[in-house]
Order: structure tokens, then C-alpha cells, then sequence
């Protein structure tokens, strides 16, 4: 069993060793390790094409405009108008919020095809390092991947490390919509993965979500994201400490959220520090959004459920070989991600992460941490296992809402 110990030496002990550790951090990395940018990227460069663009004589509307704006837009076009758009401004209308789902997975096939040349010429570009070149080979092979028939990907930006998002399901016409939101290390060339590590990267936690909630409920119209439309820190130093990357996620996780067709209702199943993300989202999240599920989480910005303001239930998992249990729950200074999302003190329903395989794990086939995403996804709430054996996680739960049909 895990202890969720939070008595006084505990904590004082947790707070000399997250001072240790920021110290070793300062030295070695710095306060930042961000790296600048030459010149507008492609995305930037097709969103100002499309402001400066007319479609049969009339203007464009701006990029940046509120979804149902664009969604009235585009719906005022024909199949051709909106089809020469998506190839004339591929990664402009492939990351546009508001414009129709389709259109975007055209836009962003054409980005991928574009993005796949660009690679190809790298890889035999002299100018670079042998290193480099191989880097560019790791891409067209992503690239490939993604072009593939049966992906549908929402969003794409291939620069810097690389952002995406990928739907598995029909979105326009599903009664539940789940969204995964990945922590570290999460970029273009770590979202899929085919080897024994697959459901530790962001498609293949989607996937498995998505197989795992059709099993659960055959009858509801499922759709999940995998999300990796964020800059996540690299590794676990200075930027995995603080919380600059998860609010520019949570802004963004916002915006995506807002902009889902239809009325479907919305989960987030936020995976160790993409929890972070959610717990910076939380108080601006639409009521749609009916649950937030966190696991192997460091810490969600606040110091209990009820502060994070958010009308959504919230739960919380962690393996009992989860390491993110050792670091210190708190938050100095900027530093740390507060409180211990499974304790006591912290509030949220705490769910059965049994056969979970460590930090990683939550998303394999067969768990219990599975199990109760899926359950959770699905409105099925009398489905999940609790951690504890008297059930409080299922606590204050209406017949209807725990039968799923609420």
C-alpha cells in the first residue's frame, strides 16, 4: 500500500529536500532553458498569409477569432472555398478553434505532407550534423506515421520539439469526449510509440482510453485526444519544477476545450505533470467538462479540490511503485506543485490504480487505472473501484449520475 503520510517531521524532511534539489537545479541548469526562436516558424508564417488572404474577393477573418465567429465563417462557404483554404493555409486552419473537425484533419494532412519534405531535404543536407540528420529521418518516419489513413489529427505545429493532437473517434457525434493531457518529454517524436513503451506515450494512452471506453459502454458515442498541443518541460529539471509551461498549457487546454463541437460532456485524464496543466485550467474550465481524473500527479497548484474552483468532479490515482510519491508535495517560492492530490486532506476521490505498472503504467490494458478512466469517460461512476475499501470515491453520487445517464 502507498502511505499518503503528511505529518510535521514528513513534511519538514519533503521541504530540506525540495530546497536540496532546487539548489542542485540552479546550479547546473539555471532559472531557464528556453531557447529562442530565428524568425517567424511556419505556423506564424501561414497565420499571417491568412490574415493577409481573401476568399473570392472577401477578407478573412482574423486567425485568432472566437470559435463560433470561425465556425459561422467557414459554414458560410462552399465544400470547394472551404477545401482551398485548408490547402492554401494548412497549419493557419489545421490549428484554427472553431474551424469544422474535417477541414482541420485535411489541413493537417497537407501540413504533414509539406512537414515530411521538409525533413527529407534535411536528412541529406551536408550543412548538418550527422546527429541532426538523423533527427530529421525520426521525423519523416512521425510524419509517415501520422499521414496514415485511419489518423485523424486535430492540430500540428512542427516546430521547435513539435506539438499535436490526435482524435480517436468520430468527434462531431460523440455524447462523451475524453481528452488526455501527457506530462513530460512530450513532443513530435516521443507522441507514438510501438515498442513495450507505448501506452506511455500520448497516442497510444488515447488509444487505449478509446478501446478501453467502447468495451466499457458500447451504446455511447465515445471520442478521445490524445493532446500533446502544449510545450511540455524537458526532463525533470527547473521547468518540471515550476509551473511557467503548464500555464501556457492551460490556456491553451482551454481554448481547445471551448471550441469541441457539439454538447458533449468533457473529461480530462491528466497524466503526472500534465496534471499540473488541469489544475491551472481548472477554474476557467466550461460546465461541459464534467470530471478531471489525475494520475501520478506532483501536485495540482492547489492546496485542496474545493481551491481549485471548478465544478467538475475530481479524481485522483497513484500506483503504489509510482516514484512521483516521493517528491515533496509542496510549493516554495514557485517551486513545487502543492499538495498530495490523493491525500486525505486533499479532498478528491481517490480510485484503485491496482496492476498499474509504476509511473508510467496507468494507461496499459488490464489495470484498474484503466479500468476506471474508461468508467469515468463513459458516465458509468458506480463502475470505478475505489482505493479504499468503504467506497468513498462513489460518495454523493445520485443514482442517475452513477448509472451514467447524467
Amino acid at each position: 500500500m502507498t502511505s499518503f503520510d503528511t505529518s510535521p517531521q514528513l513534511n519538514v524532511w519533503r521541504l530540506l529536500l525540495a530546497l536540496a534539489v532546487v539548489f542542485v537545479m540552479l546550479a547546473t541548469t539555471g532559472w531557464t532553458a528556453l531557447r529562442d526562436q530565428r524568425g517567424p516558424t511556419a505556423l506564424e508564417a501561414s497565420v499571417k498569409a491568412w490574415e493577409q488572404g481573401r476568399i473570392d474577393g472577401r477578407r478573412l477573418p482574423d486567425a485568432h477569432a472566437a470559435p463560433a465567429l470561425l465556425a459561422r465563417f467557414f459554414a458560410s462557404l462552399t465544400a470547394r472555398q472551404r477545401t482551398s483554404l485548408a490547402h492554401r493555409y494548412p497549419l493557419a486552419v489545421g490549428n484554427m478553434n472553431g474551424a469544422p473537425v474535417p477541414l482541420r484533419y485535411v489541413a493537417n494532412h497537407s501540413a504533414l505532407r509539406q512537414a515530411r519534405s521538409v525533413e527529407r531535404a534535411r536528412m541529406h543536407d551536408k550543412r548538418l550534423s550527422p546527429a541532426g540528420q538523423r533527427e530529421a529521418a525520426r521525423r519523416v518516419r512521425s510524419y509517415e506515421s501520422l499521414l496514415g489513413p485511419d489518423r485523424h489529427i486535430l492540430a500540428f505545429d512542427p516546430a521547435g520539439s513539435g506539438k499535436v493532437a490526435e482524435v480517436f473517434g468520430d468527434l462531431n457525434r460523440a455524447d462523451r469526449v475524453s481528452v488526455v493531457v501527457p506530462g513530460v518529454d512530450t513532443e513530435l517524436l516521443t507522441f507514438q510509440r510501438t515498442d513495450r513503451k507505448r501506452y506511455s506515450a500520448p497516442a497510444g494512452m488515447a488509444e487505449s482510453l478509446y478501446a478501453a471506453e467502447r468495451a466499457a459502454s458500447p451504446g455511447t458515442g465515445t471520442a478521445v485526444i490524445a493532446w500533446a498541443d502544449y510545450t511540455s518541460p524537458s526532463g525533470l529539471g527547473m521547468e518540471a519544477a515550476t509551473a511557467t509551461r503548464a500555464a501556457h498549457g492551460a490556456v491553451r487546454l482551454n481554448a481547445l476545450v471551448r471550441a469541441l463541437p457539439g454538447r458533449a460532456r468533457v473529461s480530462l485524464f491528466c497524466h503526472s505533470y500534465g496534471s499540473v496543466v488541469c489544475g491551472l485550467a481548472a477554474d476557467a474550465l466550461p460546465g461541459r467538462v464534467t470530471d478531471i481524473a489525475v494520475a501520478g500527479s506532483p501536485g495540482m497548484r492547489a492546496e485542496s479540490a474545493a481551491r481549485l474552483d471548478t465544478s467538475a468532479r475530481v479524481w485522483a490515482m497513484r500506483d503504489a511503485d509510482d516514484w512521483i510519491q516521493d517528491v515533496p508535495y509542496l510549493e516554495v517560492g514557485g517551486l513545487g506543485h502543492g499538495a498530495d492530490p490523493v491525500s486525505a486532506a486533499f479532498g478528491a476521490r481517490v480510485l484503485s490504480a491496482r496492476d498499474a505498472r509504476g509511473h508510467s503504467g496507468y494507461f496499459v490494458p488490464g489495470t484498474d487505472s484503466l479500468r476506471n478512466f474508461a468508467g469515468i469517460g463513459v458516465g458509468a461512476y458506480r463502475t470505478v473501484a475505489c482505493a479504499d475499501e468503504d467506497d468513498t470515491c462513489r460518495a454523493d453520487l445520485s443514482v442517475a449520475t452513477a448509472a451514467g445517464r447524467a
